[in-house]
C-alpha cells in the first residue's frame, strides 16, 4: 500500500515538473553569468517576484536570478529533492514542511549571512521552535509574516459604540451586546474544515505554550492537559455564530462578512483580499483574540508566511547571498508588501496595512507566537478532528476529542517522538 502511494505521488509530481520545465541550479548560462534559481511556493505572488527578478537582473552584471512560482510547488520541490535536482533557494512557509526538510539535512547554515541580525527576534524564536531537534546555526531567513485574530466591521463598531475587547469576559460581553442588538456577532464558515483551525490557532497562542508540541514529544505534557481550555473556548464561539456554520464555506463566510451580515469574523489577514473583492469599501479592522482574563497574557497569532532557505547542495553561495541581500533591502521588501501585504519579518519602519493597525503594538513589542498547526502533521487532519468535536453533542465530547488528539499524535509522530526522546536521553547522559 505504501509503495503504491509513493508511486502515485511521484508520478503526479513528475508530470507537474515536466509540464513547467523547471531546471536545476547546475544549468550554465551562455553569457557567463552565475545562474541562481529560486523556487517559491506562493504562485499568488508571481507578479511581485517577476518585478523583483527584473530589478535584480537589471542591476547585476555577473548574476542572473530566475524565480519559479509553480502551482503545487511543494509536490514539485519534494520530487526534485528525490531526484537530487536542487534549486539554489527555496521560498517556503515556516511550517511542518520546513521542519521535515530541515530534519532531512537539506538546508545550508546561513548564520554568517548579515541579514540574520536584522530579523525581528520573535520570528527567530518561532524559527527555532520549528526544529524537531535543537540545532546549531540558522537555516532560514524569515521574510514575511501574517497575522490572525478577529476581523471586525469598523463602521458597525463606531455606529453602535462597541469597543474592541481586551479580555475573554469582555469579548463574551461584546458578543452578547451585539446579539441583543439584532446583529450576528460572528461568522465561522466551517464547511471547509481548515477554517476550524483559524479560531483554534488564535486562541491557542494565548492559552497554550508556543512549544506545546515539542513538550509533548519530550513527554513533558499531554494535549489533554494543554489544549483543554482552547477546546472549551473554541466550542463557546458556536453560540454567537451563524446557524449551522458547517453548511457555509470559507467563500460564503467572506461574502457574508463583506455584506455586513456579521460584526466579526475570526480569521487571518489572508482573508482580507477575498472580502475586499466582494466589498472594496468595507472598513475592516482586526484585533488580537482576547483569550485570557488578563490582557497582558494575550498574544498575537503570527507565523512566518514566507522564508528563504539555501539548499545545502548549492555551489553558488556567494551569488546566493547577493540575492538574499537584494531580497532583504527595504525597497524590495516594500515592493513585496505593496503587492501581497503582510508583516515584514525584518526590523524597520515598514508600513502596516490599515486593517492591521490594532495589532501594531503587539508586532512592535514582539508579543507574538506561531500557529500551533504549523507543528501538526498533515496526515493527522487536525482540522477535521476539530470539526468532528464541534459537531459532537455528547456529554463526553471534550474528553473524547482530547484523548484522540494524544492518541493520533503518537500514531503519526511515532518516529519523531522516539528520535526526540533519544536525543533527550543522550543530552542527559552527556551532562
Amino acid at each position: 500500500m505504501a509503495k503504491k502511494k509513493i508511486s502515485k505521488f511521484l508520478l503526479t509530481a513528475m508530470a507537474a515538473l515536466s509540464a513547467i520545465g523547471l531546471c536545476g541550479c547546475g544549468q550554465e548560462r551562455a553569457d557567463g553569468k552565475t545562474e541562481v534559481e529560486l523556487v517559491s511556493y506562493k504562485p499568488e505572488a508571481v507578479a511581485a517576484f517577476e518585478q523583483i527578478a527584473q530589478r535584480f537582473n537589471a542591476t547585476h552584471d555577473d548574476i542572473h536570478l530566475t524565480v519559479n512560482s509553480p502551482n503545487e510547488a511543494m509536490i514539485i520541490l519534494k520530487t526534485r529533492f528525490v531526484r537530487e535536482d536542487y534549486p539554489d533557494i527555496v521560498g517556503i512557509g515556516g511550517d511542518n514542511n520546513y521542519s521535515n526538510f530541515l530534519d532531512a539535512d537539506l538546508f545550508m547554515d546561513i548564520s554568517d549571512f548579515q541579514g540574520i541580525a536584522e530579523v525581528k527576534p520573535a520570528y527567530m524564536d518561532i524559527l527555532k521552535e520549528l526544529e524537531y531537534i535543537p540545532m546549531e546555526g540558522t537555516y532560514a531567513l524569515p521574510y514575511m509574516a501574517n497575522a490572525a485574530g478577529i476581523l471586525y466591521n469598523r463602521d458597525l463598531f463606531t455606529e453602535h459604540g462597541w469597543e474592541v475587547p481586551q479580555t475573554w469576559d469582555g469579548f463574551l460581553a461584546l458578543c452578547e451586546e451585539i446579539q441583543s442588538s439584532g446583529i450576528q456577532p460572528l461568522y465561522l464558515g466551517y464547511k471547509d474544515t481548515w477554517t476550524c483551525l483559524a479560531p483554534w490557532n488564535a486562541l491557542a497562542v494565548g492559552l497554550a505554550d508556543s512549544d506545546t508540541c515539542n513538550q509533548v514529544n519530550r513527554g513533558e505534557t499531554t494535549f489533554e492537559a494543554a489544549y483543554r481550555e482552547t477546546a472549551e473556548k473554541t466550542r463557546m464561539l458556536l453560540q454567537y455564530a451563524e446557524p449551522n456554520p458547517y453548511a457555509y464555506s470559507y467563500n460564503d463566510a467572506c461574502t457574508a462578512f463583506a455584506r455586513g451580515e456579521a460584526a466579526m469574523y475570526p480569521i487571518g489577514s489572508y482573508a482580507i483580499p477575498q472580502i475586499k473583492s466582494v466589498n472594496p469599501d468595507l472598513n475592516i479592522g482586526s484585533f488580537v483574540f482576547p483569550a485570557n482574563e488578563n490582557e497582558a497574557d494575550n498574544l498575537l497569532n503570527s507565523g512566518i508566511d514566507l522564508q528563504f532557505c539555501v539548499m545545502k547542495e548549492s555551489e553558488n553561495k556567494e551569488a546566493v547571498y547577493e540575492v538574499l541581500r537584494f531580497l532583504y533591502e527595504d525597497d524590495t521588501i516594500n515592493l513585496y508588501l505593496s503587492d501581497q501585504g503582510g508583516v515584514a519579518c525584518k526590523e524597520g519602519e515598514f508600513e502596516l496595512a490599515k486593517e492591521l493597525e490594532d495589532m501594531g503594538p503587539y508586532i512592535q513589542s514582539g508579543r507574538m507566537a506561531d500557529y500551533q498547526d504549523h507543528h501538526y502533521p498533515s496526515e493527522m487532519s487536525v482540522d477535521a478532528m476539530i470539526q468532528t468535536f464541534l459537531l459532537d453533542q455528547s456529554d463526553n465530547a471534550l474528553d473524547t476529542f482530547l484523548q484522540r488528539f494524544d492518541t493520533d499524535w503518537k500514531r503519526y509522530n511515532r518516529d519523531l517522538i522516539r528520535k526526540v526522546q533519544e536525543y533527550q536521553k543522550e543530552m542527559g547522559e552527556a551532562r
